[in-house]
C-alpha cells in the first residue's frame, strides 16, 4: 500500500449504542469496572459528539439510530431526512425558491388554472406535516395566487382518532388569512390505501375531481358529526364543501405534499400515470403535478420539489479513489451499517475494499451471551492491523446497542465489559503497527439502561457519544462536534485533503 501523506493509517472504532450517560443506576458504562476505557478517558485527547436530533438530520429532540448513525459518520456531512430538510427550509422560508415548487406557482399563475394541494393534514411528521402545507399556501397568497384550493386527508393513525376536527379547524383558518379554499375531506383510509384497493381510492378520487360525498357548508362540524357517528379521523367518508368550487380539472395544477412516497402512490397513479378501469377511474389529462419527493422511479411526467441527494465522496469512495486500501468489519448485526451505510446507501464494495463478516451467534436475545461475537471479530482485526496494507479500518462493536435493546441489565454490565476487555486488546496491537485510532459512537444505548421508575429502558438514548483520539502526538487540541465531523477528522489523520463534498469540521489539531 502508498504510504498515506502522513505516513498514519486510521483505525475507525464504532462502539455501537454507547453514549455518555448521567452516571446514575442505568448507566452501564460508568457503573461497570472499565479499566482500559477509564484509562484512555485519562491519557488520551477527548471530546464528545452529538449523535442525535437535527445535528444528525432527524427532527430535533429525536434520538439517533445506527442507520443515520453510520450514514453521517461516513458522509462527512449532515444527511438530511426528508421531513428535516422540508422543516428548514419551511422555517428559512427557503422552500419559496424551490424550482419545482416556483415553476408551479407560475404555470399556475400564468394559465389561469387552480392550484390544489392534497396530503395528510396533521402534525404526525411520519407522511407529511401541516406547517409545509401552511408555509406553502402562505407563498401563494404571496404570490397572488387566486384559484387556490386544498383537499385535506385526516389522519387518525400518526396523531390522536379525534385530533383531526382541530387539525380542518386550523387549516380553514389558514386559507381563509391566504386567499385559499379547502374543498374537500376524506379520511387517509380511502385517499392513501397502499394494496390496491382500488375501490377505497376511488372514493377519494370521485370527492377530488367530481366532488361526489356528504354536500357540507362547515367542514368542521362535518368532522364533529363523523364523530357522532363513532367515525374517527383515519376512516372518514367524503365530505365536499358545497361553497367551493374545487374540482380537479385537465391542466390544473397539483402539489400532493406527502414526503413519505408509499402511502401517496395509488392516487397519484390513478391521476397521472394509468386508468383503473374497474373503478372507472381515468387519467386527468395535462395536469402539472408535483411530488414532494419522488414517490416511484417509474411515474412518468410528474416534477419533484425535494429530490433524492446521492451521498457522494463518502469517506470510503475517497480513500479508494486516491488508490488506498480500507477494511470494514463486523458481524452480522452490524455488518450493513459498516457497509450499506457508511457508504452512503451503496451495496457493492469500492475498488480496494475488503470486508470481513462474522456471524453473529445464533441466541434466541442477546442477553443470553452479551460477548456476542467481539472476540472473534478482535481476533480477525488483530490479524488485519498487522498486515499494514489497509489505510483506513471501520470498525463497530456491536454489544452496547444489541444487548442494550435487551433491557437486561446484568447482561448490558458484562457487554461493557467485554468492550473494555476487547479494546484493551487491539488498540495496543493498533498502535503498534502505525493506526492512530478514533474511538466513537452511532447514537447511545447502554448509557441508559433503566427508567426513572426502575422498570428496563431499552430505547436509544439521546445523549452525546464520546470521541477519543489515540495517538502519540503530543500538544493535541480536540473540539467536540458531531458525527459528520468524523470523516473530515479522519482526513487530518491521514493527512488528505477534505473533500469539497464533506462539511463537517475537523476536530483535532496539532
Amino acid at each position: 500500500m502508498a504510504n498515506t501523506p502522513s505516513g498514519k493509517r486510521a483505525l475507525i472504532t464504532i462502539l455501537d449504542g454507547w453514549g455518555i450517560g448521567e452516571k446514575g443506576k442505568g448507566d452501564a458504562i460508568y457503573n461497570t469496572t472499565t479499566p482500559y476505557y477509564d484509562n484512555l478517558l485519562k491519557n488520551y485527547p477527548n471530546s464528545y459528539l452529538v449523535a442525535s436530533g437535527e445535528k444528525v438530520g432527524l427532527p430535533a429532540g429525536q434520538m439517533g439510530n445506527s442507520e443515520v448513525g453510520h450514514t453521517n459518520i461516513g458522509a462527512g456531512r449532515v444527511v438530511y431526512q426528508d421531513l428535516v430538510k422540508i422543516n428548514i427550509a419551511c422555517r428559512e422560508g427557503t422552500i419559496k425558491d424551490n424550482k419545482a415548487f416556483a415553476e408551479c406557482l407560475d404555470y399556475a399563475k400564468n394559465s389561469g388554472k387552480k392550484l390544489h394541494f392534497m396530503g395528510l393534514v396533521s402534525d404526525g411528521g411520519i407522511h407529511s406535516h401541516q406547517d409545509h402545507l401552511f408555509k406553502m399556501l402562505q407563498v401563494c397568497n404571496e404570490k397572488g395566487l387566486e384559484k387556490v384550493i386544498v383537499h385535506a386527508f385526516t389522519d387518525g393513525r400518526d396523531c390522536d382518532p379525534k385530533s383531526g376536527k382541530g387539525f380542518i379547524k386550523t387549516l380553514v383558518d389558514v386559507c381563509n388569512e391566504n386567499n385559499a379554499k379547502v374543498a374537500s375531506v376524506v379520511g387517509r383510509y380511502y385517499a392513501m390505501d397502499r394494496d390496491n384497493r382500488w375501490e377505497r381510492v376511488g372514493q377519494a378520487y370521485n370527492l377530488i375531481v367530481k366532488g361526489e360525498g356528504k354536500q357540507v357548508t362547515d367542514l368542521v362540524e362535518a368532522v364533529q358529526q363523523s364523530y357522532d357517528e363513532d367515525v374517527t379521523d383515519e376512516f372518514i367518508k367524503p365530505i365536499h364543501n358545497a361553497n367551493v368550487e374545487g374540482n380537479l380539472e385537465e391542466g390544473d395544477a397539483v402539489i400532493f405534499f406527502n414526503f413519505r412516497n408509499d402511502r401517496a402512490k395509488e392516487l397519484t397513479i390513478c391521476f397521472t400515470q394509468r386508468d383503473i378501469p374497474e373503478q372507472n377511474l381515468k387519467v386527468i389529462p395535462n395536469l402539472h403535478y408535483c411530488t414532494m419527493t419522488p414517490y416511484d422511479p417509474t411515474f412518468k411526467g410528474l416534477h419533484i420539489l425535494y429530490d433524492k441527494e446521492n451521498v457522494d465522496n463518502t469517506m470510503g469512495e475517497y480513500v479508494s479513489k486516491l488508490g488506498y486500501k480500507q477494511l470494514r468489519i463486523a458481524e452480522t448485526e452490524k455488518f450493513p451499517h459498516v457497509t450499506f451505510f457508511y457508504s452512503g446507501g451503496r451495496t457493492e464494495p469500492f475498488p480496494n475494499e475488503d470486508r470481513i463478516l462474522i456471524p453473529s451467534p445464533k441466541v434466541a436475545t442477546y442477553d443470553l451471551k452479551p460477548e456476542m461475537s467481539i472476540y472473534e471479530i478482535t481476533e480477525k482485526l488483530e490479524e488485519a492491523i498487522k498486515k499494514e496494507e489497509y489505510a483506513l479500518i471501520v470498525l463497530n462493536y456491536a454489544n452496547g446497542d444489541m444487548v442494550g435493546h435487551t433491557g437486561v441489565y446484568d447482561a448490558i454490565e458484562k457487554a461493557v465489559k467485554y468492550v473494555d476487555d476487547c479494546l484493551s486488546k487491539m488498540i495496543e496491537t493498533a498502535k503498534e503497527h502505525d493506526y492512530e485510532v478514533i474511538i466513537i459512537a452511532d447514537h447511545g444505548n447502554c448509557d441508559n439502561a433503566i427508567n426513572p421508575d426502575d422498570t428496563p429502558n431499552t430505547q436509544h438514548s439521546t445523549n452525546v457519544v464520546p470521541f477519543f483520539y489515540i495517538t502519540d502526538r503530543k500538544d493535541v487540541k480536540i473540539q467536540p462536534g458531531q458525527l459528520s465531523d468524523v470523516a473530515p477528522t479522519v482526513c487530518k489523520i491521514l493527512g488528505l485533503d477534505v473533500p469539497k463534498e464533506m462539511t463537517g469540521k475537523q476536530l483535532i489539531d496539532f
